[in-house]
């Protein structure tokens, strides 16, 4: 059964979609099509920028008709996903193959210059979000809006699913004065929009002002996850291996403001999280306790081969959704964040600065979006509180997303 969420958005109320779509992303009408004809042409991308067949972008533009490739962009980890850490910048390089510059737009700078666009006629974006507001790919986007605004070059967005739906949006905006690389716009931390949708409403009603054109999918609506529409899943970054890992990160991506294991260095990170000195039994059987919707915690021992807690036991639990339309990903990480401080709060540490290029605001704000949930889990409000305060920023963000949505 199809029910309307808030947004006026569709909802799938459990039934299984799986094999019923078969998705034709952006990229794959845009080849299709003539519009860069006779154009030099940039694209921003990376390894997931793929279609339903594996092909990659840079390689269909390469081989277009009266095309000519002029320039690799790469996002963060790279134009080929290939630096593991995350906060380690790329370096700019050249691919022999293809005979073209590749340009790291995680360096020294964040936004294409004018000397890497002098060769380019339109700017094409084909990248994979993954439908939280902290990820890093929808600011490269805004950066290259920016600078394709500055310098006269049009902007063509290749739209791609959100995996993780475009029905729920969950959490509070961030607040002017908290901007930084994993949030320039008072957006929600789940979103639920696309990124051909966010361009939209970066480029609209933030007021960048590039000249800008989406190609819309077909067979998409809202809500699908990534497992029903029929393109491959290729991890957008290397910490992000699964659909189940993109399903639990608007929520345990907080643990990055945290001195708490978010699991990475495991083969499951943002799905494991725990510390030293936790009992796992006791810490699921508690979060358990909160009778969160959707959720099973199962109690969890790991070890870290890398950042936090490298080599070190950890405990606490393994997140398992058993119901996509009831789990609350941004709920459940607030509610394991407060958990484990209660368990230890003599070890339990926010993370300091730096953090993605701001060197003086405690990460956990610039994750939050303000210091409000930071002093809300320092007094113990109860998550009935916290749930309350996003209440006006959903509605809110519902209502002003809807001119924006194609699907």
């Amino acid at each position: 059964m199809i029910h309307q969420d808030r947004s006026g958005a569709p909802h799938n109320d459990g039934m299984s979609l799986v094999g019923a779509n078969h998705v034709r992303v952006g990229s794959e009408l845009l080849l299709n099509s003539d519009r860069l004809r006779g154009a030099r042409v940039g694209v921003v991308c990376n390894h997931a920028s793929i279609d339903r067949t594996f092909r990659h972008v840079v390689d269909a533009l390469a081989e277009a008709d009266g095309v000519r490739l002029a320039a690799i962009f790469g996002p963060q980890h790279g134009f080929r996903s290939n630096v593991q850490d995350n906060m380690v910048e790329s370096a700019h390089g050249h691919d022999p193959a293809r005979r073209v510059p590749v340009y790291s737009l995680y360096s020294e700078t964040r936004e294409p210059t004018a000397d890497m666009l002098r060769t380019v006629d339109i700017l094409v974006i084909d990248l994979q979000d993954i439908g939280a507001r902290i990820y890093t790919f929808i600011y490269t986007m805004a950066h290259c809006l920016r600078a394709a605004a500055r310098h006269g070059v049009p902007v063509v967005v290749c739209d791609r699913p959100n995996p993780i739906g475009g029905v729920q949006v969950e959490g509070a905006s961030l607040v002017r004065g908290f901007e930084s690389f994993v949030g320039q716009f008072p957006i929600p931390m789940r979103h639920g929009m696309t990124i051909g949708e966010l361009a939209a409403l970066f480029n609209e009603h933030f007021g960048i002002g590039a000249s800008l054109e989406i190609v819309r999918m077909e067979g998409w609506h809202r809500a699908l996850y990534a497992d029903q529409i029929g393109v491959p899943w290729v991890m957008p970054s290397p910490n992000m291996p699964t659909l189940d890992t993109a399903i639990v990160y608007p929520g345990t991506v907080l643990f990055e403001g945290t001195l708490l294991s978010e699991g990475r260095g495991t083969t499951r990170p943002f799905e494991l999280v725990g510390a030293p000195g936790i009992d796992a039994d006791r810490f699921a059987a508690a979060m358990h306790a909160l009778e969160l919707p959707g959720v099973f915690f199962r109690p969890a021992a790991f070890e870290p081969t890398f950042q936090k807690h490298a080599q070190r036991a950890c405990g606490g639990c393994q997140i398992h959704v058993v119901d996509r339309d009831a789990f609350r990903p941004v709920l459940t990480g607030v509610a394991l964040i407060q958990m484990f401080r209660r368990f230890d709060p003599a070890a339990f540490a926010w993370r300091p600065p730096p953090y993605e290029y701001e060197r003086e605001k405690p990460p956990i704000d610039i994750l939050a979006g303000s210091d409000r949930l930071r002093r809300q889990i320092e007094s113990d409000a109860p998550l009935d509180e916290l749930i309350g305060a996003w209440r006006e920023d959903e509605d809110a963000f519902a209502r002003l997303r809807r001119p924006y949505l194609l699907y």
